[in-house]
């Protein structure tokens, strides 16, 4: 593969599909990094947190999780990508299999607690999805 090109200066929009949670630590800090990576390069970033994935935005899990001994915790590379410019959605429909309240257990980082509807839209709209 050619070095030469990573970007062809046409928009671009990703959606980061993340499934794995704190049962999966590993897992957990490279969908955050490769969407900071993504957004400073001015791909327009979604990260879709579903399944157990939502528990990566309840409050008092990222701040103690870290994905590899020793290494940061979840926190600071949630607030990497934040700080990239990249948008977090919580699934509402998920929320009630973890006993989590939408208005108290929530980071303040999330930006939507979004239905199935707009994952759907983001998914159909967006130019690639990965999932985690």
């Amino acid at each position: 593969m050619s070095e030469a090109r990573y970007l062809d200066n046409e928009e671009r929009t990703v959606v980061i599909l993340m499934t794995s949670g704190p049962s999966r630590p590993e897992r957990c800090a490279t969908p955050f990094y490769l969407g900071a990576l993504l957004a400073s390069m001015d791909v327009d970033v979604h990260i879709f947190f579903t399944m157990e994935g939502v528990r990566l935005m309840q409050r008092g899990v990222p701040e103690e999780l870290v994905a590899m001994e020793g290494g940061k915790r979840i926190i600071e590379f949630i607030r990497d990508a934040k700080r990239a410019g990249v948008t977090l959605h919580v699934c509402k429909p998920a929320l009630p299999g973890y006993n989590m309240d939408e208005e108290a257990d929530i980071i303040d980082e999330v930006d939507h607690v979004s239905s199935a509807g707009t994952l759907a839209d983001l998914i159909l709209s967006c130019d690639k999805v990965i999932t985690f």
